[in-house]
């Protein structure tokens, strides 16, 4: 199997290199993610009407996910038992509240809103743990949730209730991000925890008002993301995490909104407006000050 082989490969790599692919990879996927679910929501160059309801992009794009992790734990020699209900349900609400807010934002402004809330959940779980951070770790820290008001301002985001949505997305993703990074196995972690959301993300099929739409575009769209850029993204995110502190892998993930905002104007036609940028320098600049003061 090709991607047996390439995690063999990888594997056999020194250390650094190994953990630098394993980072650019899953930091790819991520960008990915957004492109892949704003392109098949809100149309672009594949479909200009939409392809998929959110619901249903959900759905598929967690089973896309199973479908390809499940068996490849199962080759790879390890039990389908690790993961926990507790991580698939964060998994499975970052998935559901990630697609309805690509309903309404574009994927620069989507990813920052996400990122940013990742983030600030990940430095307000260690603070509330009782960390005690230096004036400057609450200086980035103030920063970067004024420029994620900023973007709750009316006619910052176009959607109040959208960012609303991917804050939420951020959080819930913040816990699932924490939760993981004592995994000792990425791959059987994430498949069980993905085989266990599917049963959380399965209903919101369902939650479409007018009944569920979706062409053959836009179903390829969501098995992508789930099974390249959310499945594998994630096992490669895990494994990469090894070999990362803490406040490398936080500050790693500031790259993502950036990636997002250039492919998305690239292949969508979404370009950042002054808002978007201004909040983005608060938001990316805050978290990285934050970040890389002593604690």
């Amino acid at each position: 199997m090709a991607t047996a082989r390439a995690t063999r490969i990888v594997a056999r790599l020194h250390p650094a290199p190994r953990t630098f692919l394993l980072t650019a990879a899953a930091l790819t996927a991520f960008a990915g993610n957004s492109l892949l679910c704003r392109a098949a929501l809100r149309g672009s160059a594949i479909d200009p009407d939409g392809a998929i309801d959110p619901g249903l992009f959900t759905a598929v794009r967690i089973a896309a996910g199973v479908a390809v992790l499940v068996p490849l734990a199962k080759s790879s020699g390890r039990a389908n038992k690790q993961g926990s209900w507790v991580s698939a349900l964060a998994l499975a609400a970052y998935a559901v509240l990630f697609s309805f807010a690509y309903v309404e934002l574009g994927a620069g402004l989507g990813s920052l809103l996400l990122f940013g809330a990742v983030q600030t959940t990940m430095l307000g779980t260690g603070i509330a743990r009782g960390e005690r951070p230096s004036p400057r770790v609450w200086q980035g820290l103030l920063a970067a949730v004024a420029g994620l008001c900023v973007l709750l301002l009316p006619g910052a985001s176009g959607s109040f209730g959208g960012a609303l949505m991917m804050l939420g997305a951020g959080v819930a993703w913040g816990v699932y991000s924490l939760r993981g990074r004592g995994s000792r196995d990425p791959l059987a972690t994430t498949a069980g925890n993905f085989a266990r959301a599917i049963w959380f993300a399965a209903p919101a099929a369902l939650l479409q008002a007018h009944g569920v739409h979706a062409t053959l575009s836009g179903l390829l769209l969501a098995a992508v993301s789930g099974a390249l850029t959310s499945g594998l993204g994630y096992v490669a995110w895990y494994a990469a995490l090894r070999g990362l502190s803490a406040t490398q892998a936080a500050i790693a993930q500031l790259t993502v909104p950036v990636l997002t905002a250039v492919l998305a104007s690239l292949w969508l036609g979404e370009w950042p407006t002054w808002t978007l940028a201004a909040a983005g320098a608060l938001v990316l600049g805050g978290v990285g000050v934050a970040m890389t003061a002593r604690r």
